[in-house]
Formats: structure tokens, C-alpha cells, sequence
């Protein structure tokens, strides 16, 4: 389309174009902007008349958007008829629409009115399932001056609905054809992971392979539907390819665009006013069922502030544990707003959706990862305990300290004095002289030294307040939680368009169609057992799993150096790692993991052989459910009944943590089953033996409520004598 903003009060100056080729389409014209009192202001050009045929062929053969145009309407007059008139006027005149409009068949089945004009049937693309709302069409003029030549002006050149919705076409995720009855069934479950494979940039013919072993479940395998199926996989892929996450130039109506179009998706949405903040809550189906299925009476995660200085809105995930203990994104909230208001009002949105489905979900705490979050609305929505995560705070000084500080015994020297310093917030000294003294030890260290002072020193209060005030979580958690960051960072800044960063529209784009793939392919991958290399690839994604699989005996402790172990290297035996300040969340590996700043699977193994020895000092979580448990036990001031509940709830969190601790060192749960003593129950007017519930049911909620004992009760209704036999 032209450049040039000048709109025509007439048509005599445009130039007459005619494009080379049997057939040409509005892609090869250079188009003027006319407006005069019969229409708008459109897109106007000029060309032969004889050429009219190619050029309509040359629209209805695009590849994007295959389709056929139907006359609308049509006027004539003959010539000398009129004795005055416009440049404009016309001898023929005829609107030509897309064949899949405009009766609208495609959204929410939606009937627009029936055309009043009679319609040419033989060039139609077939119905109903053409009746999509297509809203593209143009009219032509062969000019009453000039009869050797045609205006076309186009109305609207994209083949769109009224919404702005792609309708067909290969674009057109919801398009169907008068074959749709004779494709072979494809569940949602093949269809996602036919999509997960395609976005993963596996091969075609594997995809195809894949695909057609899905469907045979379901019907029979023969060469038409091995043929069908081939056609779906090749359109899938195109439309894949194809989609672009701009449906609109502007970000923000595009954005209204995707919300309108994918509202099972969208959890909660404000637009940005002069009052209110942009938020975006995005959770598909299949996030719903995990969150569900993995959160409920388990713990949720959050990872907040993702993109903050490169993203236009930063990314705030609700993370899930499964089964592996492996962060799973269950809810995405675009969002640069942290108030008390908004956190509250997508919270509410989000366990209102939950409870939608299961009434009796809860959790039973929530980790964060920002000292700035605001706590009260998590305790008002979840009602739930909150930990703290330190996976943030040691990554960033652990880059930090790789990045400007050269020297590798400075590196692992600094490292431990800041794992002194978090290590001190639980003793009586004041941890800034700790600090103090970090300072003063490295003051040659000028570039760190002042990136330090000029970017934490001014927060280390806040951190140090929540980091005493809550509990904070495993170091696992916190693997989980990096790795989580690792996959997103590479998914988000992997994109060769770096202008996309500042539109919202491609962030949702990336999130619900790569990364939420990929997910569901490694979710169904290990629970199904299919496609082993994925579901390998997924078990070892993070440090702490890669960890389980180092035996002890690769483990080397020194004597004369009691703070430094070697691991022997599982791929090549010949080398050995080296871990320094051993036993501690802040220690260093010679590995190159360790060496981009992550917490490496040397470190996590080397710490796990350091739990039991009593010359390190244990874990900070367990440091800091230490330092809680005495808090609750040097609360009440007199001999109360505060007493008696607090030792009550002391006990109770001491026998679920053995058995924790008893299940996680044992080799099954059959033989924790096995010790649990016998407890008589009723249990259909028979007397039977029953294994006492664990203490973990016990536990009251955090506001005070009693659970109600579930336990069947006996009925006691008489039978029927109608029941009883003569």
C-alpha cells in the first residue's frame, strides 16, 4: 500500500497500472487513498479492463487465503445516458465479497443477516461451513469517461470478521471444510500433542508417524486415512508457522482482540485507564486441571517480576509442584502493578475459577520470591502459610561475582562471606558487620564492591526483615524454581525480533503457544510413558534431580580441607569438580553450570553428604524452622492454656516432619505403612482393622477453622421389610 497520506477529491490523475503475468493480485498495485460523497475514504487504483479477470483471480489464489468472490450487486447504464458527471461515474459497476461472508457461521454460531440479493451459486464456496463472516470486498468501476479502464476500490482488503478474527483460510485455527464429517476423530489430546511436536521443531514425517498411532485408538488405519491425517499434520504446521501474534498494529487492541477471542483462557483482564493498572491472568484448561490436581493440599510457588527492564509488562507465574517436584506454571498474570488492590482482585479471580470446579481445594502454603510482595492478600485469599525463597538473591550475586570479579579464589572467598552474612540474620550479632567486614577485606574489588553498595545496600533491610520473619524454603524448591527461570529466559529472549519485547500480544503469544507445549509434552511425556528422550530430558531439568543420580562413592571429602569436596564428573570419569565451602547454599562449583551463575548438581549432591555432619552448619531453612519453632515456644509469658496450645501444635508439626523424614529415608512407603499401628473401625456393620490416619490430616487450618471429620458414618436407617424375604 502507498505511503502517501493525500487523499484524491478525483480520479483523473491516477495512473493506469497493469502488472505482468497471467494474474496479479492487490499485493502488486501501488493504491491511492479517494474519498468523494458516495463512500469513505478507501483504497483506490486503476487498471485495463480487460485485465479485470486477472486480477480477481490473482485475490481469489492467494495462498494465505484461498476463496472465491461472488457478485453482490451490479448496475449498468449505457452510454449518453448522462450529460454531466465525475470522474468517478460509471457505465458497469459491481461489488464483488468474499464467498465466506458475510453470514457468519464461524463465532459462537452467530447468524448475520441474510444477504437481500440474489447470489451467483456456481463460483460459491461450499455452504453452510462457508458462512464465516468474512468481511473482505471491493468494488469495481469501468469508468463512464474513460471506458478502456476499471477502478477498483477496496473496502477492506483482510479476510476478517467484524471482530478482526482471521476466518479462514490456512490462518483460521477454526476452519472447516464440506469434507470435516470424513476426517477421522482427533481428540484435544492428539491435537495438543501433534501442536507440542510441531512447536518443539520436530520433523514432519515423525509428527505424521505419531499422529497416525494417536487416531488408531480411535479408528482404523488405511491409506484414506492415513491421507486425512497427513493433510492435518501439513495444515497444523502451517498454520503454526503462519500465526503471528500481531492481530492488530496497535499492542493494546490486539490485546483486546486475543482476550475477546480466548476468553476460556483469560482468568482475569483489566485495560489500563487513568485509574487502573494493566493486568492480564492467562490460564488455559489444561493449567486449571494441574493446578487442581497438584495444588491442593500442596504448596503453590511464585515467580515474580520476570522481565522487568526488557519486557513491557512484567511476567508474574503461579508455579505447582508435580510429582517430580518439578516447577509446573499453572496461572501467567501480565502485570506491572504490585498493589494490595490489584494482587487481591486476580487472586480472587483465580481460586474463584478454582472453586468453580473443586469447592473443597486449598493449599497449604505459598512460597514468594520478592520481599515486596504484598502478603496480606495471600493470607486473605489462600489462607495459608507463606515462605520465602532464596533462589533469587543467590543467583543474582552468584552471576554478579562471575561476572566482575576475574580471580577464582576471590570468587569462592566473597561467595562465602556473603553466605556468612544471610547465615548471621539468626544470631545475636548484627549482620551488617558482616558486611562491614566484606567491604573492608575486599576493597580492591572496586567494580563489585560498588555494584553491591549502589544496588543492595539500600534493599538489604528489607530483605533481611522478611527473611526473619518467614520460613524459608528448601533448597529443592529453589532449584525447581530456577529451572523454571532458565526455560522461560530461554523461551522469552530466544526471538530474533527484539522490538517484539515491548508488545504484550508476543509475550502471550510465546507463553500459551512454546512454552505451554512444551510443558504439556513433558508432563505427558513422563506420565505415559511415550517419547523417552523428551520425558528423559525433563526428569534431569533440573540441579537437584541431576543430583540424585551422582552416587555417594563419586563423592570425595579431604581431611586437611574439610570445606571442600570433589565430585567425580558422570560423563567424562577422568575429571573431577571441585566444590568449595561445602554444606552451604552459597558455595562454589568449578563447573561451567556453576560458572554461569546456577546452582549446579555438584553443589546440591555435595550438600545432601553434608546434612548429617555436625561441624557445618545445617541448611537455612532448617535454620530458620529452628529459629520459628523457638519463637512459638517462648511466646506465652505465664503457665496458660497458650501453653497448652502451642506445644500441641509443636508436636504435631514434630511427628509429621518424622515422617517426612522417615518416608524420604526408607525404600518405599509399604514399609512406613507396615509400622503404623492397628485401629479398629466400623465399616459396614463389620468389624475391621484400619491403619490410624497420618498426622498431617490433623493439622487445623491457619484461620482457626476445625476440619470436619469425613470419616463414613454408620447408617442406622432400618431396612425395608419389603427387603427381607418371606
Amino acid at each position: 500500500m502507498s505511503d502517501e497520506t493525500e487523499v484524491l477529491q478525483s480520479v483523473s490523475d491516477l495512473p493506469v497500472q497493469d502488472p505482468p503475468g497471467e494474474e496479479f493480485s492487490a499485493a502488486d498495485l501501488i493504491w491511492a487513498k479517494y474519498a468523494n460523497s458516495e463512500h469513505h475514504c478507501d483504497d483506490v487504483a486503476l487498471i485495463p479492463y480487460d485485465r479485470l479477470e486477472a486480477f480477481i483471480s490473482g485475490e481469489c489464489n492467494k495462498p494465505e487465503y484461498p476463496t472465491r468472490f461472488h457478485i453482490e450487486r451490479s448496475r449498468k447504464r449505457e452510454r449518453g445516458t448522462l450529460k454531466e458527471f465525475r470522474s468517478d461515474e460509471y457505465l458497469k459497476y459491481r461489488m464483488y465479497w468474499c464467498s465466506f461472508g458475510p453470514e457468519n457461521y464461524g463465532e459462537d454460531w452467530e447468524i448475520l443477516p441474510s444477504r437481500r440479493y440474489r447470489v451467483n451459486t456456481r463460483n460459491r464456496a461450499a455452504r453452510p461451513q462457508s458462512m464465516r463472516g468474512c468481511t473482505c470486498h471491493f468494488a469495481i468501476k469501468r469508468l463512464y469517461a474513460r471506458p478502456s479502464v476499471v477502478l477498483i476500490i477496496y473496502h477492506e482488503r483482510r479476510h476478517i470478521t467484524k471482530s478482526g478474527f482471521v476466518c479462514h483460510g490456512p490462518l483460521d485455527r477454526d476452519a472447516i471444510g464440506p469434507g470435516a464429517s470424513k476426517v477421522p476423530y482427533v481428540g484435544s489430546e492428539i491435537q495438543q500433542q501433534t501442536m507440542s511436536l510441531i512447536y518443539l521443531g520436530v520433523p514432519e514425517e515423525n509428527i505424521l508417524q505419531t499422529h497416525i498411532e494417536g487416531i488408531k485408538r480411535y479408528c482404523g488405519s488405511d491409506a484414506k486415512v492415513d491421507s486425512l491425517a497427513s493433510q492435518y499434520v501439513h495444515k497444523l504446521g502451517i498454520i503454526i508457522k503462519r500465526s503471528t501474534h500481531e492481530l492488530d498494529l496497535d499492542d493494546q487492541a490486539s490485546i483486546r482482540m486475543w482476550v475477546e477471542r480466548n476468553k476460556k483462557s483469560v482468568f482475569f483482564h483489566q485495560d489500563s485507564t487513568e485509574t487502573d493498572a494493566f493486568v492480564l491472568g492467562i490460564q488455559t484448561e489444561w493449567q486449571l486441571q494441574q493446578m487442581i490436581r497438584f495444588g491442593h493440599q500442596s504448596i503453590l510457588a511464585s515467580h515474580s517480576s520476570f522481565g522487568v527492564s526488557k519486557l513491557k509488562y512484567p511476567l508474574h507465574t503461579v508455579l505447582v509442584f508435580d510429582s517430580r517436584q518439578q516447577a509446573l506454571p499453572v496461572a501467567w498474570i501480565i502485570t506491572r502493578s504490585v498493589t494490595k488492590q490489584d494482587t487481591s482482585r486476580w487472586m480472587k479471580a483465580l481460586t474463584s475459577r478454582i472453586h468453580s470446579v473443586d469447592s473443597t481445594w486449598r493449599i497449604g502454603g505459598f512460597i514468594i520470591d520478592d520481599p515486596t510482595s504484598e502478603l496480606e492478600p495471600i493470607r486473605n485469599v489462600f489462607s495459608c502459610p507463606i515462605l520465602f525463597s532464596l533462589w533469587h538473591i543467590r543467583r543474582t550475586w552468584h552471576k554478579n561475582i562471575i561476572k566482575k570479579c576475574s580471580n577464582i579464589e576471590v570468587r569462592r572467598e566473597i561467595l562465602t562471606q556473603l553466605g556468612k552474612f544471610i547465615y548471621s540474620i539468626w544470631s545475636e550479632k548484627n549482620p551488617m558487620d558482616a558486611l562491614e567486614q566484606l567491604f573492608q577485606d575486599f576493597v580492591d574489588q572496586t567494580t563489585f564492591i560498588q555494584y553491591f553498595k549502589s544496588f543492595w545496600v539500600p534493599k538489604l533491610e528489607m530483605w533481611i526483615d522478611i527473611i526473619r520473619n518467614l520460613p524459608l524454603a528448601s533448597q529443592e524448591s529453589c532449584g525447581a524454581m530456577e529451572g523454571y527461570h532458565l526455560k522461560l529466559k530461554l523461551k522469552a529472549y530466544d526471538d530474533s525480533q527484539l522490538d517484539a519485547l515491548q508488545r504484550v500480544d508476543w509475550l502471550v503469544h510465546k507463553l500459551t503457544t512454546e512454552l505451554h507445549s512444551g510443558y504439556w509434552l513433558n508432563l505427558y511425556a513422563d506420565e505415559s510413558g511415550s517419547f523417552p528422550q523428551v520425558k528423559a530430558e525433563y526428569i534431569a531439568s533440573t540441579s537437584w534431580q541431576r543430583a540424585m543420580h551422582i552416587p555417594d562413592k563419586d563423592v570425595f571429602f579431604d581431611d586437611k580441607e574439610p570445606l571442600s569436596a570433589k565430585v567425580a564428573s558422570q560423563k567424562y570419569s577422568s575429571q573431577m569438580r571441585t566444590v568449595w565451602n561445602a554444606g552451604s547454599e552459597f558455595s562454589l562449583c568449578s563447573c561451567s553450570w556453576s560458572m554461569q551463575g546456577n546452582l549446579c548438581k555438584h553443589v546440591i549432591k555435595v550438600n545432601m553428604l553434608c546434612a548429617p555432619r555436625k561441624d557445618l552448619q545445617p541448611p537455612l531453612s532448617f535454620q530458620s524452622f529452628q529459629r520459628i519453632l523457638l519463637d512459638l515456644w517462648q511466646k506465652p509469658l505465664d503457665d496458660s492454656f497458650s501453653l497448652d496450645l502451642s506445644v500441641a501444635w509443636v508436636m504435631q508439626m514434630q511427628e509429621r516432619i518424622q515422617k517426612v523424614s522417615e518416608l524420604a529415608t526408607s525404600d518405599g512407603i509399604a514399609q512406613v505403612a507396615g509400622k503404623l499401628p492397628i485401629q479398629w473401625t466400623n465399616k459396614r456393620g463389620r468389624r475391621t482393622a484400619a491403619r490410624r490416619t497420618s498426622p498431617v490430616r490433623l493439622l487445623p487450618h491457619s484461620n482457626g477453622s476445625v476440619q470436619r471429620d469425613l470419616t463414613p458414618k454408620k447408617n442406622r436407617k432400618r431396612k425395608r421389610l419389603s427387603t427381607f424375604s418371606g
